[in-house]
């Protein structure tokens, strides 16, 4: 396996785990097992506590092109930057994946994170959530093949690199084999802007995805669906990260983790676009609504 480990390029993150170690914990649970639910996975909405309506209910579901007003009006209006927002959303997607999925509930220590990115922002939030999730004690490794000639995210890959964070150059073409040297994979790789076919290296991956027993954890729209009708055949994740608000397709996800992320959304644009977002709890910036 350790040959394996450096044909594949796993560098200093999968160096820390030792197979026999990493062997020994998946008997400890069975073959195919997930990390275990935690006790507590962040706090829910008031409302869903006391039997009234949940938060995902009440709030309202953002359409494709309703997503990239709001994303516009962010950016134009209220003078956000792109490098600012992606910030917050990496950092509420890692807040989200500690609470989910603490890191003493993963069988291998430190808990090992594959996080897949692809070429826009959405793979942007997942260059942030890695560099954070390592922060916060985990050992990601990241898959990030198409690469925009952009400071910005030439940015984020250097923050990664000086933190120690591995690339691969391909991710593990079997699925028994991501769930053998990973406890969870992230799914940064389409979000809200996505429409059309999957092109390659992204159709392999996504293959590859759809036959892994480890969770995964999507950022706003789970890869491969359509951001309005969801797609019951395609990536079924176990936790979504919905980011400024959910968009339609999250009302066909069916994993047990939903959070909402991104707690930048000023009040006057949330009434605008009638988004009746819930309170966070304290001062969170992720909250569990399923």
């Amino acid at each position: 396996m350790s040959g394996l480990r450096a044909l594949l390029g796993l560098g200093l993150g999968l160096g820390l785990l030792g197979s026999g170690a990493r062997s020994s914990a998946r008997g400890l649970l069975g073959p195919g097992a997930r990390c275990p639910a935690p006790a507590w996975g962040g706090a829910r909405w008031a409302g869903a506590r006391q039997g009234g309506p949940g938060p995902a209910a009440m709030m309202k579901y953002l359409s494709q092109q309703e997503a990239q007003a709001v994303d516009q009006d962010l950016f134009t209006e209220y003078r956000f930057s792109v490098d600012q927002l992606m910030e917050l959303a990496g950092l509420s997607c890692a807040t989200a994946i500690a609470k989910a999925y603490p890191p003493d509930s993963f069988p291998s220590s430190p808990p090992t994170v594959l996080v897949l990115c692809g070429p826009g922002n959405n793979g942007g939030d997942g260059l942030v959530c890695a560099r954070h999730l390592k922060l916060f004690g985990y050992a990601p490794t990241v898959y990030y093949p198409k690469r925009p000639s952009r400071p910005l995210f030439e940015g984020l890959v250097t923050q990664c690199e000086k933190m120690e964070i591995p690339f691969l150059a391909d991710i593990p073409p079997e699925p028994a084999l991501v769930d053998e040297l990973y406890g969870l994979v992230v799914d940064a790789i389409f979000g809200f802007s996505f429409a059309g076919p999957v092109r390659a290296p992204f159709a392999d991956v996504l293959q590859v995805l759809a036959k892994v027993t480890v969770p995964i954890a999507s950022i706003d729209v789970p890869s491969g669906w359509d951001v309005e009708k969801g797609s019951a055949e395609g990536l079924q994740p176990d936790l979504l990260v919905s980011l400024t608000a959910p968009k339609m397709s999250a009302r066909f996800f069916t994993g047990r983790y939903h959070y909402l992320g991104g707690r930048f959304v000023p009040p006057a644009l949330a009434e605008k676009y009638q988004l009746a977002l819930p309170p966070y709890p304290g001062t969170d910036c992720v909250l569990r609504l399923s």
